[in-house]
């Protein structure tokens, strides 16, 4: 009995509930009219670099030069001009010209191991941070382009055994 009465109450709400209304679009034919808007997007030049570390591994007496290469990624925007410069390194007296690796133990700080960065695998062009004059030049096409750098420690007077390093800037200007 109960049953019948809850059914008979609902039949009767929803007999009485407010019809909710469909969402249809209406559908009009007095005419038309259209407007244009203008979408767009400015770009600018751009362009970032990035850097893989060079390792000449290890050894013992630099008796003979030890050659060694690694690989910049220059991304520029579609036809910007762009010029890549590697400045002197954080190690104390190192310039362009004459790259040093310092020591990094202990009492060893002082100690250094000269290196150079080239610009061709014949390490005869040394790479610097003065545009037009030592830096690489090239002209982005949107995507990563890869530029080798050359590295080479000469002959020389081996000092005391440590890890020698130094870290170099690498600078793209557009």
């Amino acid at each position: 009995m109960k049953r019948k009465i809850v059914l008979s109450m609902l039949a009767g709400a929803l007999l009485f509930a407010p019809v909710l209304p469909v969402a249809n679009a209406a559908i009009y034919s007095n005419g038309t009219s259209s407007a244009n808007f203008t979408v767009s997007l400015t770009l600018l030049a751009h362009c970032q670099i990035n850097a893989t570390p060079l390792d000449f591994g290890t050894g013992g007496v630099a008796e003979s030069a030890i050659d060694q290469q690694t690989t910049l990624a220059v991304t520029c925007t579609d036809t910007t001009p762009y010029n890549v410069g590697l400045d002197g390194g954080t190690a104390a007296g190192s310039t362009v010209g004459a790259r040093l690796l310092a020591g990094t133990g202990d009492g060893n700080t002082d100690k250094t191991v000269n290196f150079q960065l080239y610009q061709d695998a014949g390490r005869t062009v040394a790479w610097g941070n003065t545009q037009g004059i030592n830096t690489v030049e090239g002209t982005g096409n949107g995507s990563a382009q890869s530029i080798t750098v050359y590295g080479r420690v000469p002959v020389q007077a081996s000092p005391a055994p440590d890890r020698y390093q130094t870290t170099v800037t690498a600078t793209v200007y557009f």
